[in-house]
């Protein structure tokens, strides 16, 4: 999710600076700009579709995803994930401790 938020801003300037470019076809100026007005409407169409999933869709589904293996598939050690474990200091486990061995 914080990859999300890191790539915000470069994500909306890219897809504003193309949205921009093709504002002018979509509104038809120009030399027989009736007849490119659909590619502009499109292309438009098409920018803000993606980011829709781009912003949206992707991180739900990681996320999703996520749930998914610390449910179900870190049941088996086959699809474990191999995640260190974080120790937080003054607060050691049993297992630390030499408790239960």
């Amino acid at each position: 999710m914080t990859a999300s938020m890191e790539r915000f801003r470069p994500i909306m300037m890219t897809t504003m600076a193309a949205l921009l470019g093709a504002l002018p076809i979509a509104l038809g100026y120009g030399a027989d700009g009736a007849s490119r007005r659909p590619l502009g409407l499109v292309v438009i169409g098409g920018l803000v579709v993606s980011q829709l999933i781009t912003l949206y869709v992707t991180p739900a589904i990681y996320l999703y995803l996520e749930e998914f293996q610390e449910k179900v598939l870190d049941r088996y050690a086959f699809f474990r994930a191999s995640r260190p474990h974080l120790s937080i200091p003054g607060n050691a486990s049993a297992v630390e401790q030499g408790i239960g061995d």
